[in-house]
């Protein structure tokens, strides 16, 4: 078939995208603002996008369109294929009925952590023989792409699993649509505000999760949040295995050796060693070897994958090194996963200064609900410098308990200048948005080089 997917530059449905032209369909589709990787991935597996929503593209005939759940009621294309009753659906229910249907889903669900576990969990099985097929919202550097089909005849489908809305006609989460058989719960707090009133309504859509998977499944649940415990509360019929209980499985290591160490109680399960850093990324680790356990591969096979394991773009991604000041992108927006970026971070570099620039781009950031947890979640770094354009709130207010570290301004090229300005030979910048940011990294870059 043809389909025409509106909204294509989200890393979701750029994914969906992917898949359809994998799966041999033809693929267009339209946007107002592509930026890496996703850009890079459409151009990759030539299709064809349009820039823009204009109403014309209907003359485009396909056989389906899909809605990015970032569309809206008012998009002039929206409103002509409602007007004609043009046929349409949305990203998750096409991916559920043409890609998912009659497979092993392994699906990575929480706030925090699920497109680095994704990852993990896609790459264990791969350097296990098993070939999963995979929809990861960033690009895994050890596949070079945020989505592909099953080798011949593997029934494994990793998918990251969004608690975000489906459409503008669906208002459920995503990943009620995916039917898993094994599911990673990594964390569940407070989180998108512009869809979900509180954490009760978060935790609803959870176990509206929790009431698909059958009997025969695997939860693989974090022992440590609460909130997921009140979620099963409410009611699971899944067999369940938690990490990070200090009775059962859980993990430990240390950046001063790149250690990891997988146990099981007191007794030890298994070790290697990587290349990621921070307490979060061996969370995320160790759930994803036991999302692959379950699959049929053992905890020392996964751990000799992770071994060779590359992490994600965006994700403490080295963008280059200027004047000795070295450039890192990472795709954290929000203050729990500012902390723990440069907590990792920090426990690797050890007394070296971090400049941590920020932009709050999420709906949930520009809302201002997490202003007040912002000062403490950059404590780990030594200056601070946010892009305050467009906020509905006062970031200088919000910062003023770190003093004199932090730097607020509204200006893109004058914020680049000014951390050129601040940053000294052997220091590390941290650029943390979930968009494009205005390619202020290459322009950091060439700002440092002079």
């Amino acid at each position: 078939m043809h389909i025409h997917i509106l909204g294509i530059g989200g890393t979701f449905m750029g994914g969906v995208a992917q898949l359809a032209r994998a799966a041999g369909h033809r693929v267009t589709g339209c946007d107002s603002d592509l930026y890496p990787p996703m850009n890079q991935q459409l151009a990759a597996a030539e299709i064809e996008v349009v820039e823009g929503y204009d109403a014309a593209q209907t003359s485009f005939e396909p056989d389906c369109y899909l809605v990015g759940n970032a569309i809206s009621r008012g998009n002039p294309l929206l409103e002509t294929i409602l007007d004609r009753a043009l046929p349409f659906t949305s990203g998750p229910q096409w991916l559920a009925e043409h890609i998912l249907r009659g497979r092993w889903v392994l699906a990575v669900a929480g706030t925090h952590g699920k497109t680095t576990t994704s990852a993990m969990l896609a790459w264990i099985l791969e350097h296990a023989g098993l070939n999963p097929g995979f929809l990861i919202g960033g690009v895994p550097m050890n596949f070079g792409a945020s989505a592909r089909m099953p080798g011949a005849g593997s029934p494994f489908f990793v998918i990251e699993a969004d608690e975000y809305d489906t459409a503008f006609s669906d208002k459920r989460s995503k990943f009620v649509h995916y039917r898993p058989k094994t599911v990673v719960l990594n964390n569940l707090e407070f989180d998108h505000a512009d869809i979900f009133a509180n954490l009760d309504a978060i935790e609803t859509q959870f176990h509206h999760l929790v009431r698909t998977l059958p009997r025969n499944g695997l939860i693989v649940a974090n022992a440590g949040a609460e909130s997921l415990a009140r979620v099963f509360a409410r009611g699971c019929w899944t067999p369940a295995e938690r990490f990070n209980d200090p009775s059962g499985w859980r993990v430990e290591g240390s950046e001063a050796d790149a250690s990891l160490r997988v146990l099981q109680g007191d007794e030890l399960v298994g070790q290697t060693t990587w290349q990621l850093a921070g307490e979060h990324n061996r969370s995320n680790a160790l759930a994803a070897l036991l999302a692959a356990r379950h699959a049929g591969v053992p905890i020392a096979r996964g751990l000799a994958a992770l071994t060779r394991f590359e992490n994600v773009k965006r994700r403490l991604e080295l963008r280059g090194t200027a004047r000795g000041v070295s450039v890192h992108d990472d795709f954290a927006h929000h203050p729990t996963a500012f902390a723990a970026t440069l907590a990792g971070l920090r426990s690797k570099l050890g007394p070296a200064r971090i400049l941590a620039v920020l932009e709050p781009r999420s709906n949930t950031m520009k809302l201002g609900v997490m202003k007040a947890r912002l000062a403490q979640s950059l404590a780990e770094s030594d200056l601070v410098f946010c892009y305050a354009h467009a906020l509905g709130w006062d970031a200088a207010e919000a910062l003023a308990p770190i003093g004199n570290k932090a730097v607020v301004d509204d200006d893109l090229e004058r914020l680049v200048q000014r951390i050129a300005a601040a940053a000294q030979p052997g220091d590390h910048v941290v650029v943390m948005s979930n968009g494009g940011f205005g390619g202020i990294h290459e322009k950091l870059l060439a700002a440092l080089a002079g």
